[in-house]
């Protein structure tokens, strides 16, 4: 295992290639049964990197990835990172035209896309950059037209290890720029801290272009255990294959752990090795996190924060079953606090918007200056916190309790109306698989709420039983105003509920 986070760690290539020297036949990673050993990990991150030297791609500059998980996706990403180059991670369900401003807004000197993409996004960006295909025949014939060994690279730990970009679906996509030092000092902190070692397996079922992913994947892989990479989430199939494989680690998002849960096998399947299991990017219910620690072996981590960076706020679920309607406490050398509309820092136990300091915050928005102030807060002896836009309280241990996200809060006749309030509420309701409150324009109330329902399987209920029932459990304030019946809510691939779709949606009628 590598030092702990008291001695300066290494970079992550670095970190590779000594798992490499060490332990070269350990699997670093396995996909649809094939497995690529840290041996031969570090030989392609070799031959990716001098790939891009052959292209004249220089340090500092960046690449674009755009895909699903897969292995080559992994090591074109490691090994652009060993050749000192950046890499941008775009979702490869945003639009074609999305793909192609993004890419250009990174810089990126080429993109590696799907095989079943390669045609379509080469038709929209050829001219701007070379487009390579991420199947196993492209990719070798690329790394196969040089030498293999690149000009060795001294890399800055400030230089930028990868942009994501926070909306690439809906809305102006800002590209969130993490450097190494940031990547490695997660790694060496909190991968050790929690239990990822070179016997570690770490499951491998959320987006690698998302930053709720790097976090349990980096980690991983830098602190040379195995990381198993999962194909289309479904909920079987990935219980099978923990089970397996014996599992010790896992990152999944709420309706990820909702959809495995409700099982009913379930609790045939062999989950002993599990140490650890993490959440993070969306509202995770008590009522969920309690049926986990009460059926899935190891613990449960919930983490708080965004990919901006900032503060974070850990619940250690298991250690703290009592505050499991919270996402717990800050890390330690994470400042968070609460401001008011203006800027004020708000009163103990009153609610503000949250905001935080670490040594673990975005670079900035790339190219994107008057965007990267619009998210900074500064208190008055000048230190700099990245503003969330999340409404929340602290208790008097010190645990956060999430109100709502500020720009989803509704202001009905002057009073707040925070949608998790309703949805927590709804879910309640025997009928009621899932919900989604949005607030929408009103000429009385100048907004109000209306619910969009997702009912059980087998079960029936009208919009007006669900408004009575509601009515008699909530205040006047909060009563809906309208109920939308839906198959399925709107959400992104690490499983937000799309809100602004919603809200849309409704106004089209």
């Amino acid at each position: 295992m590598l030092p702990d986070s008291s001695i300066d760690p290494m970079i992550v290539p670095d970190m590779v290639h000594q798992h490499a020297t060490e332990q070269p036949h350990r699997a670093a990673l396995i996909q649809d049964g094939r497995t690529l050993t840290y041996s031969a990990l570090d030989t392609q991150m070799n031959r990716v990197a001098a790939a891009l030297q052959a292209m004249n791609i220089q340090p500092t500059e960046t690449i674009a990835l755009c895909g699903l998980n897969s292995i080559n996706y992994a090591l074109v990403f490691f090994g652009a990172l060993r050749a000192g180059v950046a890499a941008a991670l775009i979702a490869p369900s945003s639009t074609r035209q999305a793909i192609a401003g993004m890419a250009s807004d990174s810089g990126a000197k080429l993109i590696c896309v799907d095989e079943s993409q390669h045609t379509d996004i080469a038709a929209t960006i050829g001219d701007i950059m070379p487009c390579i295909s991420l199947g196993d025949t492209a990719i070798e014939a690329w790394l196969g037209s040089t030498s293999g060994t690149p000009e060795p690279v001294m890399i800055d730990p400030d230089w930028a290890f990868n942009i994501i970009y926070s909306s690439g679906t809906t809305g102006a996509p800002k590209g969130i720029v993490q450097s190494h030092s940031m990547r490695s000092e997660h790694v060496a902190r909190a991968g050790v801290g929690f239990g990822y070692t070179e016997n570690s397996v770490t499951m491998i079922a959320t987006p690698l272009y998302s930053n709720t992913t790097l976090v349990s994947f980096i980690p991983a892989v830098a602190l040379g255990g195995t990381a198993v990479l999962t194909g289309k989430f479904d909920a079987h199939s990935y219980v099978t294959l923990a089970a397996k494989h014996k599992a010790t680690h896992a990152m999944l998002v709420p309706v990820q752990y909702k959809r495995i849960m409700a099982l009913p096998d379930f609790d045939s399947f062999d989950l002993s090795s599990f140490q650890v299991k993490f959440c993070t990017s969306a509202p995770f219910s008590a009522e969920l996190k309690a049926n986990i620690l009460a059926r899935w072996p190891g613990g449960l981590v919930e983490f708080y924060g965004m990919t901006e960076g900032g503060g974070t706020c850990i619940l250690v679920a298991h250690a703290h079953p009592d505050k499991l309607h919270t996402v717990g406490q800050p890390v330690e050398d994470h400042d968070i606090r609460l401001i008011d509309d203006h800027g004020n820092e708000v009163a103990p136990g009153e609610m503000g918007e949250i905001v935080g300091n670490s040594n673990a915050m975005m670079e900035g928005y790339h190219g994107q200056s008057a965007k990267t102030r619009e998210a900074e807060w500064y208190d008055k002896t000048g230190k700099r916190f990245i503003r969330t836009g999340d409404v929340g309280r602290f208790d008097r241990e010190g645990f956060l309790t999430l109100m709502d996200r500020k720009k989803d809060m509704i202001i009905s006749g002057g009073f707040n109306v925070y949608p998790s309030d309703l949805e927590a509420e709804l879910i309640k309701h025997a009928a009621i698989a899932d919900v989604a409150v949005v607030g929408v324009p009103s000429e009385d109330w100048g907004e109000t709420p209306i619910g969009f329902i997702v009912v059980k399987p087998g079960m029936q209920a009208s919009a007006d039983d669900i408004k009575s029932w509601l009515a008699a459990r909530v205040g006047k304030t909060q009563r809906l105003s309208d109920v939308i019946f839906t198959d399925e809510l709107p959400r992104s691939a690490i499983g937000k509920v799309l809100k602004r779709e919603l809200r849309d949606a409704y106004a089209e009628g």
